[in-house]
């Protein structure tokens, strides 16, 4: 079985600073997706479970310095990887980036069955693309995956919800998009690190996978991010004395009515 497994590279937001309410994002280093490196341990888990000659595919949609964390998935055990990227794949909206993955999976490999997806990115948290992807290539799709387990054609998929932990079985190929799980990405190896460092990333273009530049990029989304500004910091609060129980109850309904909660 060919499973293909989508990264993003992200900036590293626990070192991001602002200036004058905008982002600085000169110096802050990039980084896996977390989210995604979720759905790349479980796609190695998976060809794990199919066995035979199953392999794992990476694709990516970035900037050129995305082969970093590209090589990264190769020395967890990922077997190939393509990185599309042009300037006309800039900027776009998970409209069009769904778009191009969906042409990326169909033009590099088309055999696959299973795609896999992180929950979300960490730059908009809008956790459209995966679901976006399944319905332009007409596969079902599930989304907060927390575990799975593959036996034959069927796959088990695990689903965090607000009621508990759901389970769901597919029937492939499909499409899921995974959550924080019970498992980490495995470390790399020796064997892995230098698999990584000898692997050329083939840099996929537009016209390399009959991608329609005007549906893509900047020119394909339909959404536009108009401005990014710094959450207000919390403030302190206000503590209750536990020491009297009687007492500690009198503040906390003086507190709620100075907030008009009461």
């Amino acid at each position: 079985m060919k499973i293909v497994v989508f990264i993003k590279q992200v900036l590293d937001n626990t070192k991001l600073k602002f200036s004058d309410g905008k982002p600085v994002m000169e110096g802050v280093p990039m980084m896996m997706n977390p989210f995604d490196e979720y759905a790349l341990e479980t796609a190695l888990k998976l060809k794990e479970q199919a066995g035979g000659d199953s392999t794992v595919t990476v694709i990516s949609l970035g900037a050129p310095n995305a082969k970093d964390i590209i090589k990264k998935a190769i020395a967890a055990g990922a077997d190939e990887a393509f990185l599309l990227s042009d300037a006309a794949l800039n900027d776009g909206d998970s409209t069009a980036n769904a778009y191009a993955l969906a042409k990326g999976v169909q033009a590099l490999a088309p055999d696959f069955g299973m795609l896999v997806f992180g929950q979300m990115a960490l730059d908009d948290a809008a956790g459209q693309t995966g679901p976006k992807v399944a319905e332009i290539l007409g596969l079902p799709s599930l989304t907060f995956g927390k575990n799975v387990a593959l036996k034959g054609e069927t796959l088990t998929v695990f689903r965090e919800s607000d009621r508990g932990i759901e389970t769901y079985e597919m029937q492939l190929p499909g499409v899921i998009c995974m959550m924080k799980c019970d498992y980490e990405l495995r470390s790399s190896n020796i064997k892995g690190v230098m698999k990584a460092n000898k692997t050329e990333i083939p840099v996929k273009t537009p016209a390399d996978i009959a991608l329609e530049p005007a549906l893509a990029g900047v020119a394909g989304s339909a959404t536009r991010m108009v401005k990014t500004w710094q959450r207000p910091a919390k403030s302190g609060g206000k503590v209750v004395d536990g020491a009297d129980a009687k007492a500690a109850i009198n503040q906390l309904l003086d507190h709620l009515r100075e907030a008009k909660v009461l």
